[in-house]
């Protein structure tokens, strides 16, 4: 399994908007190296919680194993989503 990046939302976000959005621009810079995904804290509660999700945006990367690499709040560039990746790829 490649890294995962998950972006943790909330509806009617205009940051999570921007985010995804960021993420999206990202995708085929990495292509199959990394798995994108994404959840609604409001829809999915109980994971947010489990990751200690405070606020959104929350973009969160982990390695192979599941193990928290990195975590950002707020809406980050491509070139620091595409720096942060490099540095684990």
């Amino acid at each position: 399994m490649p890294l995962s990046v998950h972006l943790y939302s909330s509806s009617f976000c205009g940051a999570c908007t921007q985010t995804r959005s960021v993420l999206e621009q990202v995708q085929p810079f990495v292509r199959d190296r990394v798995d994108f995904s994404e959840s609604n804290v409001a829809s999915s509660p109980d994971d947010a919680e489990r990751a200690s999700i405070v606020a959104t945006p929350t973009v969160v990367v982990r390695d192979e194993s599941g193990a928290e690499l990195a975590r950002a709040s707020g809406v980050p560039t491509a070139d620091q989503v595409l720096t942060l990746l490099a540095r684990h790829l």
